[in-house]
């Protein structure tokens, strides 16, 4: 297994979460790319962006807004394993991240400059989306960090392309890109024991 998944693993007890345990290989070259709306503690977007053998990942509050003046807070979190991208349902809530987990959208994403890793560590990584709702260009920029802040935030920016517009995904759209469920129907089918 992947050693970059080893906190992902320790934050989980795969006899309770139906999450994946990162036993799929990771494809090579591979930039499959998801976008999750997650209800844990607070409703987040998690923006995951695969690179190396697994999703890199950002809790995006509020979820990303298409309007390129506005700037969305994207708190990197673990990386997960590749095969996270395709899930939905409901963690428990004694848990890590308890709460239902809804698949808002999926794709492939390229990035504009070659060298991911080098773009990671300089705090700029611009890419572009090619999902089911979300397409075209994006930026994920580093923010300076604050004393006694554990947190790596960083800011999440639609590009000005033909595809910006006004209007926030979370108000756009409201159901699985997946299943074409709602968060609440979701929720209901995992505590009834169906999908």
């Amino acid at each position: 297994m992947n050693d970059d998944l080893k906190t992902y693993r320790d934050r989980r007890d795969f006899r309770k979460t139906a999450e994946p345990a990162a036993k799929t290989a990771a494809r090579e070259n591979g930039r499959c790319y998801s976008l999750q709306k997650h209800a844990a503690t607070t409703t987040h977007f998690d923006l995951r962006l695969e690179h190396d053998g697994v999703l890199k990942s950002w809790a995006v509050t509020k979820g990303p807004s298409l309007d390129p003046s506005v700037k969305r807070l994207a708190v990197a979190t673990e990386d997960h394993p590749v095969d996270y991208a395709g899930f939905e349902g409901t963690i428990p809530e004694d848990e890590y991240g308890g709460g239902t987990v809804m698949l808002f959208d999926a794709g492939e994403w390229e990035p504009l400059k070659d060298d991911v890793d080098a773009t990671l560590k300089d705090g700029e990584l611009t890419f572009e989306l090619h999902g089911e709702r979300l397409t075209g260009r994006w930026a994920l920029v580093r923010m300076d960090g604050r004393g006694g802040d554990d947190r790596e935030n960083w800011l999440l920016i639609k590009q000005r392309d033909r595809h910006a517009g006004k209007r926030d995904v979370a108000e756009k759209w409201k159901t699985s890109v997946e299943t074409g469920r709602t968060m609440k129907q979701i929720a209901n089918a995992d505590r009834d024991g169906g999908t």
